[in-house]
């Protein structure tokens, strides 16, 4: 006869997203350990019902109490193969646990879900990882200061050289706009999809943003940056634990000399102090890149940002790298394209880049 299963053992299992009441413990319990925007359901929600990516995730338990939450995305795609992420199209996530056993103990049952998934690939976004489990610690990095207490203080605090960047803009004919209904998600979209083809890289989906604004309602917003009536910047942020995020934004090619991007981010932080916020989240870059040097420009020290992956023995980790020799060519052809030809096969790409 087998012995009884102590009561105080910790488990894992596949969580029900569907159930009310299981979102609503990973909810509390992501308040608790004072999670990340990218922990909380809400998010994978967003992405499944805009991309098709479902919306998965680990939770581990004792007595009845939660001890640890893993959010997962089970991406698949024809050009990128599958993966478990955690989270799709998110820049955190990763496991949120009481301690970095129980990390790890998600780590190595998602390891078994995704052979069961068929998926050969787990990325971690952050949390800690287990042994035999690839770590990356300097391909990217993040970007947090403190908000100053005031407009002008705010401009000060900006190094000097970004600073008269910020002055020159001051003194130009622009519009700036913050709002969420569907002029402001036309013009962010219009903006944004132009923003990326120029730069190489496949849109999301609209329905991305679409659902994001609408499963973080009150707590997301679209600034946009107005020349002549004309949408020139636009960016869509997150306000999360008295930050803000600007998530997803870019500049049409007369933004440069309109010097509308450093307007767009400078008016971001005026609106997220008085919307409340103290930190500024510029997000990740890869380390070295141009995004990585303009955020050093606005004073901001980078921060290495720790990532890990697991591969399935026998297959090949998927590479989404756009800095991958495999991509190079492909992203100087994506340049080239028409913008209306982009946008309208770019989001069948990019759900695949969860």
């Amino acid at each position: 006869m087998n012995a009884p299963f102590p009561l105080s053992a910790e488990t894992v299992s596949v969580v029900d997203l569907r159930d009310p009441g299981e979102v609503a413990r990973i909810e509390a319990f992501v308040a608790e350990r004072s999670g990340s925007i990218f922990h909380q359901p809400k998010w994978l929600r967003a992405v499944e019902n805009s991309t098709g990516q479902k919306a998965t995730g680990l939770v581990a338990e004792k007595c009845g109490n939660l001890t640890g939450w893993l959010p997962l995305s089970e991406v698949h795609s024809a050009i990128f193969g599958r993966a478990l992420v955690s989270s799709g199209f998110a820049v955190g996530g990763g496991p949120l646990a009481d301690s970095d056993k129980t990390s790890q103990r998600l780590c190595r049952f998602a390891e078994e879900l995704a052979v069961r998934t068929s998926c050969p690939t787990i990325e971690l976004r952050g949390g800690t990882a287990p042994a035999g489990w690839q770590i990356c610690e300097h391909s990217h990095a993040g970007f947090v200061t403190e908000l100053a207490e005031d407009d002008e203080q705010q401009l000060l605090a900006i190094p000097r050289k970004q600073r008269a960047e910020i002055r020159k803009s001051l003194k130009l004919d622009l519009h700036v706009s913050v709002g969420c209904n569907e002029e402001d998600r036309a013009a962010h979209y219009a903006v944004y999809s132009e923003s990326v083809r120029n730069l190489g890289t496949p849109v999301f989906p609209r329905a991305l943003f679409d659902a994001m604004l609408d499963e973080f309602a009150g707590a997301a917003d679209i600034l946009t940056i107005r020349h002549n009536g004309v949408p020139v910047a636009s960016v869509l942020s997150f306000y999360h634990d008295d930050t803000v995020m600007p998530f997803w934004g870019g500049g049409v090619f007369a933004a440069r000399n309109l010097r509308a991007n450093e307007r767009m981010y400078f008016e971001l932080m005026l609106h997220a102090r008085k919307r409340g916020m103290e930190r500024f989240d510029f997000g990740r870059s890869k380390t070295g890149s141009g995004p990585y040097n303009y955020k050093k420009n606005w004073g901001f020290e980078p921060q290495p940002l720790s990532y890990a992956s697991w591969t399935a023995p026998g297959h090949r980790k998927r590479d989404i790298n756009p800095n991958s020799e495999a991509y190079s060519a492909k992203i100087e052809l994506w340049k080239r394209l028409p913008l209306k030809l982009a946008n309208m096969i770019g989001p069948v790409i990019a759900k695949g880049l969860a």
